[in-house]
Protein backbone atom coordinates (compact mmCIF):
# COMPACT_ATOMS: atom_id res chain seq x y z
CA UNK A 1 0.00 0.00 0.00
CA UNK A 2 1.41 3.39 -1.01
CA UNK A 3 1.29 6.58 1.03
CA UNK A 4 -1.48 7.84 -1.23
CA UNK A 5 -3.57 4.77 -0.50
CA UNK A 6 -3.27 4.89 3.27
CA UNK A 7 -6.32 5.95 5.23
CA UNK A 8 -6.50 9.61 6.09
CA UNK A 9 -7.57 8.80 9.63
CA UNK A 10 -4.00 9.29 10.86
CA UNK A 11 -3.56 12.65 9.11
CA UNK A 12 -3.89 15.52 11.64
CA UNK A 13 -6.72 17.96 11.04
CA UNK A 14 -5.67 21.03 9.12
CA UNK A 15 -7.75 23.97 10.25
CA UNK A 16 -7.71 27.45 8.82
CA UNK A 17 -6.32 28.86 12.02
CA UNK A 18 -2.60 28.29 11.72
CA UNK A 19 0.42 26.83 9.93
CA UNK A 20 3.02 24.24 10.91
CA UNK A 21 5.88 25.42 13.15
CA UNK A 22 8.12 26.21 10.22
CA UNK A 23 5.30 28.22 8.56
CA UNK A 24 5.47 26.02 5.46
CA UNK A 25 2.25 24.24 4.55
CA UNK A 26 3.06 20.64 3.61
CA UNK A 27 2.18 19.69 0.05
CA UNK A 28 -0.99 17.60 -0.21
CA UNK A 29 -0.52 13.91 -1.02
CA UNK A 30 -2.07 13.02 -4.39
CA UNK A 31 -4.77 10.39 -4.01
CA UNK A 32 -4.37 8.35 -7.17
CA UNK A 33 -6.12 5.02 -6.62
CA UNK A 34 -8.94 3.69 -4.41
CA UNK A 35 -7.66 1.53 -1.58
CA UNK A 36 -9.12 -1.70 -3.00
CA UNK A 37 -8.86 -0.61 -6.65
CA UNK A 38 -11.72 0.47 -8.90
CA UNK A 39 -14.80 -1.61 -8.06
CA UNK A 40 -16.76 -3.15 -10.94
CA UNK A 41 -19.83 -1.26 -12.09
CA UNK A 42 -23.01 -2.86 -10.76
CA UNK A 43 -25.53 -2.97 -13.60
CA UNK A 44 -27.79 -6.01 -13.03
CA UNK A 45 -30.06 -7.44 -10.35
CA UNK A 46 -27.68 -10.20 -9.26
CA UNK A 47 -24.74 -7.87 -8.68
CA UNK A 48 -27.02 -5.34 -6.97
CA UNK A 49 -28.30 -7.98 -4.54
CA UNK A 50 -24.71 -8.75 -3.55
CA UNK A 51 -24.02 -5.05 -2.91
CA UNK A 52 -27.19 -4.69 -0.84
CA UNK A 53 -26.16 -7.64 1.33
CA UNK A 54 -22.60 -6.36 1.74
CA UNK A 55 -23.66 -2.84 2.73
CA UNK A 56 -26.36 -4.12 5.06
CA UNK A 57 -23.68 -6.12 6.86
CA UNK A 58 -21.25 -3.19 6.99
CA UNK A 59 -20.68 -1.02 10.04
CA UNK A 60 -20.68 2.69 10.74
CA UNK A 61 -21.89 5.48 8.46
CA UNK A 62 -22.06 5.13 4.67
CA UNK A 63 -20.50 7.58 2.24
CA UNK A 64 -22.82 8.34 -0.70
CA UNK A 65 -22.38 10.33 -3.89
CA UNK A 66 -24.17 10.58 -7.22
CA UNK A 67 -23.13 11.75 -10.68
CA UNK A 68 -25.58 13.46 -13.04
CA UNK A 69 -25.32 14.56 -16.65
CA UNK A 70 -26.17 18.22 -16.13
CA UNK A 71 -25.84 20.19 -19.34
CA UNK A 72 -26.05 17.02 -21.44
CA UNK A 73 -29.32 15.26 -20.62
CA UNK A 74 -32.83 16.40 -19.76
CA UNK A 75 -33.51 16.57 -16.03
CA UNK A 76 -31.24 15.76 -13.12
CA UNK A 77 -31.39 11.96 -12.90
CA UNK A 78 -28.49 10.00 -11.45
CA UNK A 79 -26.24 8.14 -13.88
CA UNK A 80 -23.86 6.70 -11.29
CA UNK A 81 -24.16 6.14 -7.54
CA UNK A 82 -21.06 5.65 -5.40
CA UNK A 83 -21.00 4.24 -1.88
CA UNK A 84 -18.42 3.27 0.70
CA UNK A 85 -18.85 1.68 4.13
CA UNK A 86 -16.60 -0.04 6.62
CA UNK A 87 -16.76 -3.78 6.05
CA UNK A 88 -18.30 -3.40 2.60
CA UNK A 89 -15.68 -1.39 0.72
CA UNK A 90 -16.73 0.77 -2.21
CA UNK A 91 -19.43 0.20 -4.82
CA UNK A 92 -20.28 1.87 -8.12
CA UNK A 93 -23.89 1.36 -9.22
CA UNK A 94 -25.33 2.14 -12.64
CA UNK A 95 -28.91 3.43 -12.18
CA UNK A 96 -29.56 2.88 -15.89
CA UNK A 97 -29.12 -0.88 -15.47
CA UNK A 98 -30.48 -0.80 -11.89
CA UNK A 99 -33.17 1.91 -11.89
CA UNK A 100 -34.72 0.83 -8.57
CA UNK A 101 -32.36 1.06 -5.58
CA UNK A 102 -35.09 1.02 -2.94
CA UNK A 103 -33.77 -2.29 -1.55
CA UNK A 104 -30.42 -0.63 -0.97
CA UNK A 105 -32.13 2.37 0.58
CA UNK A 106 -34.04 0.10 2.94
CA UNK A 107 -30.88 -1.82 3.85
CA UNK A 108 -29.27 1.48 4.87
CA UNK A 109 -32.29 2.77 6.80
CA UNK A 110 -31.19 4.01 10.21
CA UNK A 111 -27.60 4.40 9.02
CA UNK A 112 -26.07 7.85 8.84
CA UNK A 113 -25.36 8.87 5.25
CA UNK A 114 -22.38 11.10 4.54
CA UNK A 115 -22.83 13.36 1.52
CA UNK A 116 -21.06 16.45 0.25
CA UNK A 117 -23.57 19.17 -0.66
CA UNK A 118 -26.45 16.85 0.18
CA UNK A 119 -29.23 19.01 -1.27
CA UNK A 120 -27.70 18.60 -4.74
CA UNK A 121 -27.77 14.80 -4.70
CA UNK A 122 -30.83 13.98 -2.59
CA UNK A 123 -33.44 14.72 -5.33
CA UNK A 124 -31.87 12.32 -7.84
CA UNK A 125 -31.29 9.69 -5.14
CA UNK A 126 -34.92 9.97 -4.08
CA UNK A 127 -36.00 9.25 -7.65
CA UNK A 128 -34.31 5.83 -7.51
CA UNK A 129 -35.56 4.90 -4.05
CA UNK A 130 -32.73 6.08 -1.81
CA UNK A 131 -33.78 8.39 1.03
CA UNK A 132 -31.65 8.83 4.19
CA UNK A 133 -33.14 8.89 7.66
CA UNK A 134 -30.10 10.77 8.99
CA UNK A 135 -27.13 12.41 7.31
CA UNK A 136 -23.91 14.35 7.72
CA UNK A 137 -23.21 16.97 5.05
CA UNK A 138 -19.47 17.62 4.82
CA UNK A 139 -19.91 20.78 2.73
CA UNK A 140 -22.35 22.31 5.20
CA UNK A 141 -20.12 21.22 8.07
CA UNK A 142 -17.26 23.08 6.42
CA UNK A 143 -19.38 26.23 6.12
CA UNK A 144 -20.39 26.10 9.76
CA UNK A 145 -16.78 25.50 10.79
CA UNK A 146 -15.69 28.63 8.91
CA UNK A 147 -13.66 27.11 6.07
CA UNK A 148 -13.32 29.63 3.22
CA UNK A 149 -13.44 26.94 0.49
CA UNK A 150 -15.89 24.07 0.92
CA UNK A 151 -15.70 22.14 -2.34
CA UNK A 152 -14.88 18.47 -1.79
CA UNK A 153 -11.37 18.76 -3.20
CA UNK A 154 -10.57 21.82 -1.10
CA UNK A 155 -11.98 20.22 2.06
CA UNK A 156 -10.11 16.95 1.62
CA UNK A 157 -6.90 18.89 1.01
CA UNK A 158 -7.31 21.40 3.85
CA UNK A 159 -8.63 18.96 6.44
CA UNK A 160 -6.94 15.67 5.55
CA UNK A 161 -3.92 16.66 3.49
CA UNK A 162 -4.84 14.74 0.33
CA UNK A 163 -5.30 16.04 -3.22
CA UNK A 164 -8.26 14.70 -5.21
CA UNK A 165 -8.20 14.84 -8.99
CA UNK A 166 -11.32 16.81 -10.03
CA UNK A 167 -10.99 16.82 -13.81
CA UNK A 168 -14.10 14.75 -14.55
CA UNK A 169 -16.71 16.59 -12.48
CA UNK A 170 -18.49 18.08 -15.51
CA UNK A 171 -18.32 15.19 -17.99
CA UNK A 172 -21.32 13.48 -19.56
CA UNK A 173 -22.03 10.75 -17.02
CA UNK A 174 -24.69 9.23 -19.30
CA UNK A 175 -21.84 7.93 -21.48
CA UNK A 176 -21.75 4.13 -21.71
CA UNK A 177 -19.48 2.39 -21.06
CA UNK A 178 -17.98 4.82 -18.56
CA UNK A 179 -14.24 5.28 -19.13
CA UNK A 180 -11.92 3.89 -16.47
CA UNK A 181 -10.49 7.32 -15.49
CA UNK A 182 -14.03 8.52 -14.77
CA UNK A 183 -14.75 5.46 -12.63
CA UNK A 184 -11.53 6.00 -10.71
CA UNK A 185 -12.52 9.61 -10.07
CA UNK A 186 -15.99 8.51 -8.95
CA UNK A 187 -14.65 5.92 -6.53
CA UNK A 188 -12.21 8.40 -5.04
CA UNK A 189 -15.05 10.85 -4.36
CA UNK A 190 -16.31 8.57 -1.56
CA UNK A 191 -12.89 7.21 -0.55
CA UNK A 192 -12.28 9.72 2.23
CA UNK A 193 -15.78 10.98 3.06
CA UNK A 194 -15.92 8.98 6.30
CA UNK A 195 -12.52 10.32 7.38
CA UNK A 196 -13.56 13.85 6.42
CA UNK A 197 -16.78 13.50 8.39
CA UNK A 198 -14.95 12.34 11.52
CA UNK A 199 -12.42 15.18 11.34
CA UNK A 200 -15.12 17.80 10.78
CA UNK A 201 -17.20 16.48 13.65
CA UNK A 202 -14.21 16.97 15.96
CA UNK A 203 -13.64 20.48 14.64
CA UNK A 204 -17.29 21.46 15.03
CA UNK A 205 -17.27 20.09 18.56
CA UNK A 206 -14.11 22.07 19.32
CA UNK A 207 -15.82 25.26 18.13
CA UNK A 208 -19.04 24.51 20.03
CA UNK A 209 -21.01 24.18 16.79
CA UNK A 210 -21.70 20.45 16.64
CA UNK A 211 -25.28 20.79 17.85
CA UNK A 212 -25.84 23.51 15.26
CA UNK A 213 -24.69 21.13 12.55
CA UNK A 214 -26.88 18.32 13.81
CA UNK A 215 -29.94 20.55 13.65
CA UNK A 216 -29.06 21.57 10.10
CA UNK A 217 -28.53 17.95 9.02
CA UNK A 218 -31.84 16.90 10.59
CA UNK A 219 -33.61 19.71 8.73
CA UNK A 220 -32.21 18.50 5.40
CA UNK A 221 -33.02 14.86 6.05
CA UNK A 222 -36.60 15.61 7.11
CA UNK A 223 -37.39 18.15 4.39
CA UNK A 224 -40.11 17.04 1.94
CA UNK A 225 -39.39 16.96 -1.81
CA UNK A 226 -39.37 20.39 -3.37
CA UNK A 227 -42.65 21.41 -4.97
CA UNK A 228 -42.59 21.93 -8.76
CA UNK A 229 -41.64 25.46 -9.72
CA UNK A 230 -44.48 27.76 -10.62
CA UNK A 231 -43.97 29.32 -14.07
CA UNK A 232 -40.44 27.94 -14.53
CA UNK A 233 -40.13 29.88 -17.79
CA UNK A 234 -39.75 33.05 -15.70
CA UNK A 235 -36.28 31.83 -14.69
CA UNK A 236 -34.98 32.15 -18.26
CA UNK A 237 -31.60 33.87 -18.11
CA UNK A 238 -31.97 37.49 -19.22
CA UNK A 239 -35.62 37.70 -18.19
CA UNK A 240 -34.95 41.02 -16.47
CA UNK A 241 -34.78 42.61 -19.93
CA UNK A 242 -38.32 41.55 -20.77
CA UNK A 243 -40.80 44.23 -19.66
CA UNK A 244 -43.94 43.93 -21.81
CA UNK A 245 -46.55 41.23 -21.33
CA UNK A 246 -46.54 40.30 -25.02
CA UNK A 247 -42.82 39.74 -24.81
CA UNK A 248 -43.33 37.57 -21.72
CA UNK A 249 -45.79 35.49 -23.72
CA UNK A 250 -43.09 34.87 -26.35
CA UNK A 251 -40.69 33.68 -23.66
CA UNK A 252 -43.35 31.38 -22.27
CA UNK A 253 -44.22 29.87 -25.66
CA UNK A 254 -40.60 29.37 -26.73
CA UNK A 255 -39.57 27.98 -23.32
CA UNK A 256 -42.48 25.52 -23.30
CA UNK A 257 -41.76 24.31 -26.82
CA UNK A 258 -38.05 23.98 -26.07
CA UNK A 259 -38.76 21.99 -22.91
CA UNK A 260 -41.06 19.61 -24.76
CA UNK A 261 -38.44 19.00 -27.46
CA UNK A 262 -35.64 18.56 -24.92
CA UNK A 263 -37.65 16.06 -22.93
CA UNK A 264 -38.49 14.05 -26.05
CA UNK A 265 -34.84 13.98 -27.16
CA UNK A 266 -33.49 13.55 -23.60
CA UNK A 267 -31.04 16.41 -23.99
CA UNK A 268 -30.38 19.54 -21.97
CA UNK A 269 -32.78 22.32 -23.01
CA UNK A 270 -29.82 24.62 -23.63
CA UNK A 271 -28.68 22.28 -26.41
CA UNK A 272 -32.02 22.74 -28.15
CA UNK A 273 -32.19 26.54 -27.94
CA UNK A 274 -30.22 28.92 -25.75
CA UNK A 275 -31.82 31.24 -23.25
CA UNK A 276 -30.25 34.18 -25.06
CA UNK A 277 -32.05 33.23 -28.28
CA UNK A 278 -35.39 33.07 -26.46
CA UNK A 279 -34.86 36.55 -25.02
CA UNK A 280 -33.82 37.98 -28.40
CA UNK A 281 -37.02 36.70 -30.02
CA UNK A 282 -39.10 38.13 -27.17
CA UNK A 283 -37.52 41.56 -27.39
CA UNK A 284 -37.76 41.79 -31.20
CA UNK A 285 -41.09 40.01 -31.86
CA UNK A 286 -40.10 38.86 -35.39
CA UNK A 287 -43.01 38.63 -37.81
CA UNK A 288 -41.47 35.98 -40.10
CA UNK A 289 -39.05 33.08 -39.96
CA UNK A 290 -36.71 35.12 -42.14
CA UNK A 291 -36.67 37.92 -39.56
CA UNK A 292 -36.15 35.36 -36.79
CA UNK A 293 -33.14 33.90 -38.63
CA UNK A 294 -31.43 37.29 -38.44
CA UNK A 295 -31.46 37.27 -34.64
CA UNK A 296 -28.59 35.92 -32.50
CA UNK A 297 -29.10 32.23 -31.70
CA UNK A 298 -30.98 31.40 -34.90
CA UNK A 299 -28.03 31.40 -37.26
CA UNK A 300 -27.24 29.78 -40.58
CA UNK A 301 -26.86 26.27 -39.18
CA UNK A 302 -30.51 26.16 -38.07
CA UNK A 303 -32.75 24.30 -40.51
CA UNK A 304 -35.75 25.96 -42.12
CA UNK A 305 -38.01 23.48 -40.35
CA UNK A 306 -36.58 24.48 -36.96
CA UNK A 307 -36.93 28.16 -37.75
CA UNK A 308 -40.56 27.70 -38.71
CA UNK A 309 -41.12 25.73 -35.52
CA UNK A 310 -39.74 28.53 -33.33
CA UNK A 311 -41.53 31.19 -35.38
CA UNK A 312 -44.76 29.28 -34.82
CA UNK A 313 -44.27 29.72 -31.07
CA UNK A 314 -43.66 33.46 -31.55
CA UNK A 315 -46.78 33.72 -33.71
CA UNK A 316 -48.91 32.02 -31.06
CA UNK A 317 -47.73 34.58 -28.50
CA UNK A 318 -48.36 37.45 -30.90
CA UNK A 319 -51.93 36.24 -31.50
CA UNK A 320 -52.94 35.84 -27.87
CA UNK A 321 -55.71 38.14 -26.63
CA UNK A 322 -54.64 40.56 -23.92
CA UNK A 323 -56.58 38.65 -21.27
CA UNK A 324 -54.39 35.57 -21.82
CA UNK A 325 -51.05 37.35 -21.61
CA UNK A 326 -48.94 36.53 -18.53
CA UNK A 327 -48.86 39.01 -15.70
CA UNK A 328 -45.58 40.53 -14.51
CA UNK A 329 -43.88 38.12 -12.12
CA UNK A 330 -44.57 38.72 -8.46
CA UNK A 331 -43.83 36.68 -5.38
CA UNK A 332 -46.97 34.72 -4.45
CA UNK A 333 -46.42 35.62 -0.81
CA UNK A 334 -44.05 37.54 1.35
CA UNK A 335 -42.47 40.97 1.06
CA UNK A 336 -41.61 42.75 -2.20
CA UNK A 337 -38.03 42.93 -3.48
CA UNK A 338 -35.89 44.94 -1.02
CA UNK A 339 -34.90 47.45 -3.71
CA UNK A 340 -38.46 48.81 -3.63
CA UNK A 341 -38.74 49.08 0.14
CA UNK A 342 -37.42 52.62 0.38
CA UNK A 343 -40.36 53.84 -1.73
CA UNK A 344 -43.05 51.52 -0.40
CA UNK A 345 -42.17 51.52 3.30
CA UNK A 346 -39.14 53.60 4.37
CA UNK A 347 -39.45 52.37 7.98
CA UNK A 348 -39.23 48.74 6.85
CA UNK A 349 -36.21 49.61 4.71
CA UNK A 350 -34.49 51.12 7.74
CA UNK A 351 -35.31 48.03 9.81
CA UNK A 352 -33.87 45.76 7.13
CA UNK A 353 -30.67 47.80 6.85
CA UNK A 354 -30.13 47.66 10.60
CA UNK A 355 -30.95 43.95 10.81
CA UNK A 356 -28.61 43.08 7.94
CA UNK A 357 -25.78 44.98 9.61
CA UNK A 358 -26.33 43.10 12.88
CA UNK A 359 -26.50 39.71 11.17
CA UNK A 360 -23.36 40.46 9.16
CA UNK A 361 -21.39 41.43 12.26
CA UNK A 362 -22.59 38.37 14.17
CA UNK A 363 -21.78 36.01 11.29
CA UNK A 364 -18.28 37.43 11.07
CA UNK A 365 -17.79 36.96 14.80
CA UNK A 366 -19.04 33.35 14.64
CA UNK A 367 -16.97 32.63 11.50
CA UNK A 368 -19.71 31.35 9.26
CA UNK A 369 -21.61 32.62 6.21
CA UNK A 370 -24.53 34.96 6.86
CA UNK A 371 -26.94 32.73 4.92
CA UNK A 372 -26.10 29.81 7.20
CA UNK A 373 -26.52 31.88 10.32
CA UNK A 374 -30.06 32.82 9.28
CA UNK A 375 -31.89 32.64 5.95
CA UNK A 376 -32.03 36.11 4.33
CA UNK A 377 -35.71 35.56 3.52
CA UNK A 378 -36.47 35.07 7.23
CA UNK A 379 -34.86 38.43 8.02
CA UNK A 380 -36.76 40.16 5.21
CA UNK A 381 -40.10 38.77 6.36
CA UNK A 382 -39.41 39.77 9.97
CA UNK A 383 -38.47 43.32 8.98
CA UNK A 384 -41.37 43.77 6.58
CA UNK A 385 -43.95 42.64 9.13
CA UNK A 386 -42.40 42.82 12.60
CA UNK A 387 -44.36 41.70 15.67
CA UNK A 388 -46.66 44.29 17.21
CA UNK A 389 -44.54 44.13 20.33
CA UNK A 390 -40.84 43.54 19.65
CA UNK A 391 -39.19 41.43 22.31
CA UNK A 392 -37.22 38.22 22.58
CA UNK A 393 -40.27 35.96 22.65
CA UNK A 394 -42.10 37.58 19.75
CA UNK A 395 -39.05 37.71 17.48
CA UNK A 396 -38.16 34.10 18.31
CA UNK A 397 -41.72 33.05 17.52
CA UNK A 398 -41.64 34.88 14.18
CA UNK A 399 -38.34 33.28 13.21
CA UNK A 400 -39.72 29.86 14.12
CA UNK A 401 -42.69 30.50 11.83
CA UNK A 402 -40.26 31.36 9.03
CA UNK A 403 -38.42 28.04 9.44
CA UNK A 404 -35.37 29.02 11.50
CA UNK A 405 -33.75 26.27 13.57
CA UNK A 406 -33.45 26.58 17.36
CA UNK A 407 -29.71 27.27 17.26
CA UNK A 408 -30.22 30.06 14.73
CA UNK A 409 -32.95 31.62 16.85
CA UNK A 410 -30.75 31.49 19.94
CA UNK A 411 -27.90 33.24 18.14
CA UNK A 412 -29.69 35.96 16.14
CA UNK A 413 -32.68 36.89 18.28
CA UNK A 414 -30.86 39.29 20.65
CA UNK A 415 -29.22 41.10 17.73
CA UNK A 416 -32.46 41.35 15.76
CA UNK A 417 -34.41 42.58 18.77
CA UNK A 418 -31.81 45.30 19.25
CA UNK A 419 -31.91 46.27 15.58
CA UNK A 420 -35.72 46.42 15.42
CA UNK A 421 -36.02 48.27 18.69
CA UNK A 422 -33.51 50.91 17.59
CA UNK A 423 -35.65 51.62 14.50
CA UNK A 424 -38.96 51.75 16.35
Amino acid sequence: MTDAQETAADVPLRTTGGAPPDDVEPAPIPLLEPREGIPPVVADATALAAVVAAFAAGTGPVAVDAERASGYRYGQRAYLVQLRREGAGSALIDPVGCPDLSALGEALSGTEWILHAATQDLPCLREIGMVPTSLFDTELAGRLAGFPRVGLGAMVENVLGYALEKGHSAVDWSTRPLPEPWLRYAALDVELLVDLRDALEKELDRQGKLEWARQEFDAIASAPPAAPRQDPWRRTSGMHKVRRRRQMAVVRELWTLRDRIAQRRDVSPGKVLGDGAIIEAALNLPATAHALAALPGYGQRMSRRSLEQWQGAVDRARALPDAELPQPGQSPSGPPPPRSWADKDPAAAARLSAARACVSALAERLRLPQENLIAPDSVRRLCWEPPARVDTDSVAAALTTHGARPWQIDQVTPALVAALTAQA
